[in-house]
């Protein structure tokens, strides 16, 4: 198993916000949403006449009150009163419109980054996994791209929505009465002032809350997926206690941005009414010396609100903008991650599978040196100048204590990972110079941590798709995960839970080994596939075992040494180095460190046993339950 220093994890990054913008990234967005440019224009043109909209009504007031009125001429009123209809009709036309196109727009390039970051997080090395939380990644999964839908949605199109509105209304009002304008912009400078400590004081906030609540998910994850051990040693108390702490200081981050925006808008809506004051006692004079008109000022009132709600809104885009900004950096940073090889699919894999098993699997290691952790304080050797080479047909087993190397031989085999010197071979070739699914194809490989998916049982058995039901079938029968199946409540249709909730831990390896054998595998490995089966279970996979070895290579981790004692080769490995080599027989009268192992399990009475190629009923019982590995 990798070390404790393999599986360090990332510097936590849930509480960066960086840039407010920056342009590589939106250079880097921008290729998602160009094949929807179609929805952009059509957000961008409700949003056009939206902000046409907020200009025409009021100066649709000023004509009636300075022309309509005067005239006392009724039609004049009441076609001003149908214009005026039709125009909030238009204006909630294209509100519904920019909501509709931008949302729309949101959710397909949310859509579309979703399946980029999950197809490249299949495509990262198991190393990748060793070092970043899953959390994390489930994380960027989802709320940095709802981050992003946040952006598009409600933040980049509706701020130049803003924008636009925002120089539509200041024109307009410039050329109607400039003076009256002066007078309503002078508390410009206020507002960006207040605007400006707003987004310095929401940007920590937000900070926090991100701080609080990544925290607060890790928490309950860890105590969700712990909820046995809690129970057990009676703990609920305690961490319902530890959880309030961590929801308390949620809460206080929480009610410190609520304070902030509390703050901010009664701020702007003063400023706001400041400037309306100011309007009037400009437009006072302005009325008694004829330069404006009692129309105008009516205008300029509506205008005046019309033209701060666009500054108070783009406040809010900011932050927006910032917390998508963030987001993008990390989901970038993860499809940057370069993957270790191509797992797309080989062409002609299924005829280079067929050659290669005609031949016969040979797999060598050559002068293997393997670390995971390999940092600035040199590598730690989990594998140290490891060789041995397996031929067609035979099988190998390696044996050793906790931490000697025996599953990381199967993870370089798998190409999970690549070793610093020498090289892993099969029929002569360099698994790094083989296709990952051709390789991979080859390879029937049974753990002893068996992980079944949340589906129906057909489903978990045929992972390979091509593998017909009728084999499924057949290789559940021979290793009686059949009667299992027949078990359960809706049989081969049954829905597992999460991770093979539902049946037990032998009945769980019952049904991989079935879905190994299934697949009709050149290479076997297996991984003390009978340790959680009763005796009963484990005759009949040992019979099954002992049919599918038969012309195939077959690679085994032993714990229990009772089950490998027929193996052609037996590897002995000591803190990543092999130590002894040889048959059963053969490191028994070596008298080494397999004959002081085998001994430890009581291996005494099966020392002058015979030994076949593997046991064709159940294999013999040890005094003692003493494992290895």
């Amino acid at each position: 198993m990798p070390p404790v220093a393999a599986a360090r994890s990332a510097p936590p990054d849930d509480d960066v916000l960086g840039a407010v913008y920056d342009a590589r990234l939106v250079r880097r967005l921008s290729s998602y949403v160009r094949p929807y440019r179609s929805l952009v224009g059509a957000a961008l043109g409700c949003i056009a006449v939206a902000a046409a909209m907020q200009v025409a009504t009021p100066l649709l007031t000023r004509w009636v009150i300075d022309v309509a009125w005067p005239a006392r001429d009724p039609g004049l009123v009441q076609r001003a009163a149908a214009a005026f209809a039709g125009l909030l009709v238009v204006q909630f036309a294209a509100a519904y419109g920019e909501t509709w196109f931008t949302s729309l727009l949101g959710q397909r390039v949310m859509r579309d980054l979703r399946d980029a970051v999950f197809a490249h997080l299949q495509r990262l090395p198991i190393s990748f996994f060793d070092r970043t939380p899953v959390g994390r990644l489930v994380t960027r999964v989802t709320s940095d791209v709802e981050a992003l839908n946040e952006l598009f949605a409600s933040g980049v199109v509706s701020g130049l929505g803003d924008l636009f509105s925002l120089l539509a209304i200041g024109v307009v009002m410039l050329l109607v009465e400039w003076r009256l304008a002066l007078a309503a912009f002078v508390v410009i400078p206020f507002v960006l002032l207040a605007s400006r400590v707003f987004q310095h004081r929401v940007r920590r906030a937000y900070r926090e809350i991100r701080t609080r609540l990544a925290q607060l998910n890790a928490y309950v994850g860890e105590r969700l997926a712990g909820m046995r051990l809690v129970q057990l040693f009676g703990r609920e108390q305690q961490e319902r206690e530890r959880f309030a702490e961590r929801n308390d200081a949620h809460l206080v981050a929480h009610l410190r941005s609520i304070t902030v925006y509390a703050l901010y808008f009664p701020v702007i809506e003063l400023l706001t009414t400041l400037a309306l004051a100011s309007l009037l006692v400009t437009a006072r004079g302005e009325v008694a010396a004829g330069a404006a008109t009692v129309g105008t000022v009516a205008a300029f009132l509506q205008l005046v609100r019309r033209f701060f709600q666009p500054l108070q809104d783009l406040s809010e885009k900011y932050n927006i903008l910032q917390g998508a900004m963030a987001a993008s950096e990390r989901l970038f940073a993860l499809l940057d991650t370069p993957a270790s090889a191509s797992l797309t699919s080989t062409p002609d894999r299924a005829e280079q599978v067929a050659a290669l098993a005609r031949e016969g699997i040979t797999v060598e290691f050559d002068h293997v040196w393997f670390a995971y952790d390999t940092g600035s304080d040199g590598e730690q050797w989990v594998l140290r100048d490891v060789s041995f080479r397996v031929a067609p047909g035979q099988s190998l087993a390696l044996v050793g204590h906790t931490g000697a190397g025996k599953s990381t031989i199967v993870n370089l085999l798998l190409r999970f990972y690549d070793p610093q010197r020498g090289r892993v071979l099969v029929n002569g070739r360099d698994v790094r110079e083989l296709p990952l699914d051709v390789l991979r194809s080859l390879v029937a490989y049974v753990q002893q941590d068996i992980f079944l998916f949340a589906g129906d049982v057909t489903a978990n058995l045929r992972l390979f798709d091509s593998v017909p039901l009728s084999s499924v079938q057949d290789a559940a029968a021979r290793v009686g995960a059949d009667r299992v199946i027949a078990r359960l409540p809706g049989g081969w249709s049954h829905e597992l839970g999460e991770r093979g909730a539902g049946v037990s831990v032998g009945e769980r390896q019952l049904l991989a080994f079935a879905r190994a054998i299934a697949v009709d595998p050149s290479l076997l490995l297996l991984d003390e596939a009978t340790s959680a089966v009763d005796s009963h279970a484990e005759a009949e996979i040992q019979q099954a075992v002992a049919t599918l070895m038969d012309g195939r290579t077959t690679i085994a981790i032993a714990h229990r040494l009772s089950t490998i004692t027929s193996a052609d080769e037996i590897l002995v490995l000591h803190h990543g180095q092999v130590v002894e080599r040889g048959t059963h027989h053969e490191l028994l009268a070596a008298r080494g460190t397999y004959e002081r192992l085998f001994r430890l399990q009581g291996g005494e009475v099966s020392r002058s046993a015979p030994t076949d190629k593997l046991p064709q009923g159940a294999p013999a019982r040890l005094p003692t339950d003493a494992t290895v590995g």
